[in-house]
């Protein structure tokens, strides 16, 4: 039986100076379920009472080399030997655009923040200026960071059918009403509403965010009509398609969802996987578009720890990695492996399930078919999920307990970690049977 006598221990002294006892709300999974970290190495991580768990959170996917990568971590000291943060520019600010674009073909113009949620700040901030228009859409169930603008969201878990389509509510507190009136919203996978609304709304609405693999729901996956469909209804509708690529991109493929898809966004963003772990994060897009970036009138865009040295310089070497050697292809036939191990286990003991997005980030459904919406997913069942995962945290093996996150993979994950998580795996799913009375 895993102890947590040192985390519980933590969080009582934590709690006195942290709100929750811990620096982010998802990090806090009750006062004695919550994990402190003393390391990490490769695909594995070790709290305060020294209980080793094979992780797949990789930090919401920014791990996608393994923690502790010496070839990053090594690029990332002589970032230091640079100096840090200058608030002025150095080289390896172009020497960074220069791959993105070589990887992502609408990438043409780069610039850098810290984090996603930053990114598709200054996305959207860039979308009003270049259309004159302050509307914006996001799918239902996506997800685009924590501020005022997207923290609205479709309320499905108490839903009616019957009664329309679903209420928009704030994510908390704190979030002004005044923002409602930017957002719209729209299933996945369903053009006509899209293209409904913009015959309905389109002279409000300067930006459509997409997710093409939901990255807060379970890897629900846009179908490849369907992306076809809204890159064509967005340059119809004079609304600049916005891709948020912060969990995608460089994981599902060198030049991420839009590689997949053959798609072209007018902007897009990047974070997670760009430094393996370091803090950086990417607004890319069309020339056009990113020039009203600066001058007199244009787009204000900054921030003091933009282009850290040592952040760059971890993610040179990452983009390195994952552009030059098979890193990618890797982590996507693990996870192959890993799902055909799981589905085995699963049918065996005739319990219904399925797996959506990619490999290297997979959602994993308790139904015969993941849902193609995130209306979709009211239909699966997530208690057998809920009741699952605090089971493999017992025995090792770290996944997220909300089962509307998906499953992320890395480089480090090896075959000893594919046969332990199988085994563990099938024993977490008998247990669960008997606590649910299966």
């Amino acid at each position: 039986m895993r102890k947590l006598t040192n985390s519980n221990s933590q969080f009582k002294k934590a709690i006195q100076k942290l709100p929750l006892g811990v620096s982010s709300n998802f990090r806090y999974w009750g006062a004695d379920k919550t994990l402190y970290i003393k390391k990490g190495k490769g695909g594995k991580i070790w709290d305060l009472d020294n209980n080793e768990y094979i992780d797949y959170r990789l930090a919401y996917g920014p791990i996608i080399l393994g923690y502790q990568d010496e070839r990053v971590d090594e690029a990332a000291r002589s970032g230091m030997d640079i100096g840090g943060v200058f608030a002025l520019a150095t080289e390896l600010e172009y020497e960074i655009a220069e791959r993105i674009n070589k990887m992502v073909k609408s990438a043409e113009l780069v610039r850098f923040s810290n984090s996603g949620t930053e990114a598709v700040m200054a996305a959207l901030r860039v979308a009003r200026a270049f259309t004159g228009k302050d509307g914006h859409v996001i799918l239902e169930g996506g997800y685009h960071g924590v501020f005022s603008e997207v923290m609205w969201y479709s309320e499905i878990e108490d839903w009616d059918p019957k009664t329309g389509n679903p209420d928009l509510l704030p994510f908390g507190e704190g979030i002004p009403k005044v923002t409602k009136k930017l957002n719209y919203t729209v299933p996945i996978n369903n053009a006509n509403a899209v293209e409904d609304l913009f015959k309905k709304s389109a002279h409000d609405i300067g930006a459509f965010l997409v997710e093409p693999i939901m990255g807060n729901c379970c890897s629900i996956t846009a179908n490849q009509q369907y992306m076809e469909d809204i890159r064509y209804l967005c340059t119809k509708y004079e609304v600049l398609m916005i891709i948020d690529e912060v969990k995608t991109g460089f994981r599902v493929a060198r030049g991420g969802a839009q590689e997949l898809y053959n798609i072209e966004a007018d902007l897009c963003t990047f974070a997670k996987a760009i430094g393996n772990g370091y803090p950086v994060a990417v607004l890319a897009g069309k020339e056009e578009i990113m020039r009203n970036i600066g001058g007199d009138d244009g787009v204000v865009h900054g921030g003091t720890f933009t282009g850290h040295s040592v952040s760059l310089s971890a993610a040179a070497k990452t983009l390195e990695i994952l552009d030059e050697t098979d890193a990618l292809k890797t982590i996507e036939n693990y996870g192959l492996k890993l799902q055909k191990g799981m589905s085995k286990i699963l049918s065996e003991r005739s319990i219904a399930h399925d797996f959506s997005g990619h490999p290297s980030m997979m959602g994993l459904f308790f139904a015969e078919q993941a849902p193609d919406d995130y209306r979709g997913w009211l239909n699966s069942d997530y208690q057998f999920y809920d009741t699952l995962a605090p089971n493999l945290h017992e025995m090792g093996i770290l996944v997220e307990p909300d089962s509307r996150e998906p499953w992320f993979l890395c480089e480090s994950h090896d075959m000893g970690c594919l046969q332990e998580t199988l085994d563990k795996f099938e024993q977490a799913v008998d247990i669960t049977r008997l606590e649910l009375g299966l």
